[in-house]
Parts: C-alpha cells; sequence; structure tokens
C-alpha cells in the first residue's frame, strides 16, 4: 500500500486547523446542539432523573459483573430493562434522548460531508490504522 504525500506547508497545516475550529464552533452554534445543551442542563437539575439514573447504573453494573462471573439470572436482565423503562419515562430524561439522538443524526451527516471529500469515513477511520 502507497499513500502519497503533496508538500504541505504549514500555512496549510495552519488553514486546515482554522477551518476545523470554525466548524466546530459552527456545530456548537446549531440550534439541535443548543437544544441539547438545554436538555442536558434539565436532566442534570431533575432529582428524579438523577436519582433514576444512580438506581439505573447500580442495577446495570451489579447485572455486568453478575453476568462476567456467570451468575446473572433472567430476573436480574428484567430489573436492569425495567429500572431503564422508568428513566426513560421521566419527562426531561426521554426529552435529553430525544435531542442526542437528533444531534447524532446531525453530526454523522457532517461526517459524511467531511468522509465524502477524503473518500474514507473520516469518523469511523480517520484515527485507526491498517483497518480492512
Amino acid at each position: 500500500m502507497s499513500i502519497e504525500t503533496e508538500n504541505v506547508t504549514e500555512a496549510d497545516g495552519d488553514h486546515v486547523d482554522q477551518l476545523a475550529t470554525e466548524l466546530g464552533e459552527s456545530i456548537a452554534e446549531l440550534p439541535v446542539y443548543q437544544e441539547y445543551l438545554q436538555a442536558k442542563a434539565k436532566v442534570e437539575n431533575d432529582a428524579d432523573a438523577q436519582r433514576a439514573i444512580e438506581e439505573f447504573e447500580q442495577l446495570r453494573e451489579e447485572f455486568q459483573m453478575a453476568r462476567q462471573t456467570g451468575q446473572a439470572t433472567q430476573e436480574d436482565l428484567r430489573k436492569v430493562q425495567e429500572a431503564q423503562e422508568e428513566l426513560h419515562d421521566i419527562a426531561s430524561m426521554s426529552e435529553y434522548l430525544e435531542v442526542q439522538n437528533e444531534l447524532e443524526l446531525r453530526l454523522q451527516e457532517i461526517n459524511e460531508l467531511v468522509s465524502d471529500q477524503l473518500k474514507v469515513d473520516f469518523g469511523e477511520k480517520a484515527g485507526g490504522c491498517c483497518q480492512d
């Protein structure tokens, strides 16, 4: 495999860095990102949501430990699933998850635009090496 490189000047690298910074700033200004930040703050300030998150995380951790030792039961799994459903039923959490999904979709679209120019899946492959 041959990787061709062009002479990239330091100014070119600086320009790319500037464009990347501008892209990040532009993403931060997207309405969906602003909605995400607001929804996240709501969850962080919602005592019921925080309690439910703690309960869910504790049950999930206990289940994972039980699964690793071969002691997990269907009842344990059911408890984790019920805790997750209760968490998702909290209005602030439901809103947060919905907006988070919308943001992820928008970021995926941006990734595809960048990847099209690079002829590689930027988000998936750029950090990796020697992937088939």
